[in-house]
């Protein structure tokens, strides 16, 4: 399996030397140059795996240099019900991922009951175990630098918490997460754990490490890399739970599904593109948004139209308060037809006019590719978030509600839909309280989190300010 970079200036490599390094040194994002193919007959054969098992299927196959025996043992390592055990009570633990119907047709997808209660945590767990295996075997180091609108944060820190050779910075926007994301992230005591608010918004931490990402000498010198989904190897590991709900909803091998999915810097639903190209019968993708907009008015129109800290709002589903993308420009390359060319022109017309317009031909492969959105405000977000729970019992936190809430707006008669989980209630409780009247259960475990000691440090939207914290502290 070979890896190119979506900007096409740098040469081809392997899955082991590009998932350390994140970003590509021409600006780009590493993506497979051809996607791996799994049979309708494959797929089958597949039911009856565990999680792990199942992980390691499709993971080996973005990974061929590693080995299956190494994916294998990092797989068993990491999914575990000892490490995704924080879940709610009844849940099979023994599918990782379990499919939760509300009625015949629309199903949730359990993806929080990782260590930080998020969906994150899946990729995440699996990806700190094999940045152990690949440091220890070079005897090497690295610095991990990130952005977080609120869950990436949390679950990187936890899955490289205490892990020889790493360290994290993670950046984060002063005051826009909830209680209880800034709490989990905040209170970690781990000397190799470096939280760094930044007062903007959660673009301007994604851009700040974008740039220093650029300055490839600063880079080499303190070995930065990443965690966020620009990194190849947590997009892989994200591929898997959309075959295990697929395995999970249908009857028979040919049917096919629809996933909705909650969507800000687009790595989620990426990885649900990434499963329909492999094979995978997905019917639709919906790109459920908030307020914040940008990948709804591209899919109704073709353009795409990045905003500014002042016009990307804050919600009450703040992990999705994004108006860059940066996943996006992996699923435009593939509309392009891997045309790197075009990629760089369109990339380099959103530096300057801060948005794009697709032409005729490849607008009309987005309409082709499945793709559909729907976004949702405040008072649905409400409104679903009480109706599940009056109707079905089932508590769903605000992101997974505008994922009900573009399902309902958008999903097929007669095709089953799933609704991919972002994170369990307790992390927002306020707007569960504001949804149903009451708060929402705690998980044993964090009752006295927001009681617990913090420890971040504020700083500006500044480079230099930044890299000097890393250097000082690496």
């Amino acid at each position: 399996m070979i890896y190119v970079s979506t900007r096409g200036g740098v040469p081809a490599a392997t899955y082991s030397e590009i998932v350390l390094g994140g970003l590509a040194r021409d600006g780009g994002l590493y993506v497979p140059k051809e996607y791996p193919q799994v049979s309708k007959d494959t797929l089958w054969t597949w039911r009856s795996l565990s999680y792990a098992h199942l992980a390691m299927a499709v993971m080996s196959l973005f990974a061929d240099d590693l080995g299956r025996s190494v994916i294998a043992k990092l797989c068993q390592e990491t999914y575990t019900e000892k490490t995704f055990g924080h879940g709610r009570k009844g849940t099979d633990f023994a599918k990782i991922t379990p499919l939760h119907p509300l009625d015949s047709e629309l199903s949730i997808l359990e993806l929080s009951n990782g260590p930080t209660l998020a969906f994150k945590d899946i990729a995440m767990q699996y990806l700190g175990a094999l940045f152990e295996n690949l440091l220890s075997k070079r005897d090497e180091h690295l610095n991990i630098l990130a952005a977080t609108s609120g869950d990436t944060g949390s679950s990187a820190e936890y899955a490289m918490r205490g892990r020889e050779g790493i360290k994290v910075f993670m950046l984060s926007p002063y005051g826009r997460m909830s209680d209880f994301q800034k709490a989990q992230m905040y209170s970690l005591m781990d000397p190799n754990i470096f939280n760094i608010a930044i007062e903007g918004d959660f673009d301007d931490c994604q851009d700040l490490v974008k740039e220093i990402n650029s300055d490839l000498k600063f880079k080499k010198q303190y070995s930065i890399g990443a965690v966020n989904s620009i990194n190849w190897a947590r997009i892989a590991a994200q591929v898997v739970y959309y075959f295990s709900g697929w395995l999970q909803a249908v009857e028979d091998k040919d049917e096919e599904v629809t996933f909705s999915v909650p969507t800000g810097n687009f790595g989620d639903v990426l990885a649900g593109w990434i499963a329909k190209q492999m094979g995978l019968p997905i019917k639709r993708l919906i790109v459920a948004t908030n307020e914040n907009d940008v990948l709804y008015e591209f899919f109704r129109s073709g353009r795409y139209r990045i905003r500014d800290s002042a016009h990307t709002y804050k919600t009450s589903s703040p992990s999705m308060d994004i108006s860059k993308a940066s996943n996006f420009e992996r699923y435009i390359y593939d509309i392009t037809g891997h045309d790197s060319q075009r990629v760089n022109e369109l990339w380099d017309e959103l530096r300057t006019k801060k948005e794009f317009l697709l032409n005729a031909t490849e607008w009309q492969k987005v309409k082709e590719s499945g793709f559909v959105a729907a976004k949702s405000t405040h008072a649905e977000r409400l409104k679903r978030i009480r109706e599940v729970w009056d109707k079905y019992q089932f508590l769903v936190d605000p992101h997974t509600a505008d994922g009900i809430n573009a399902a309902l707006k958008q999903r097929i008669p007669g095709i089953k839909t799933i609704c991919l989980e972002t994170a369990l209630p307790a992390k927002f409780a306020g707007t569960i309280k504001e949804a149903c009247g009451f708060y929402p259960p705690i998980p044993e475990g964090y009752e006295n989190l927001l009681r617990l000691p913090q420890r971040v440090e504020v700083m500006g939207i500044d480079q230099d300010t930044v890299k000097s914290y890393i250097a000082e502290n690496s």
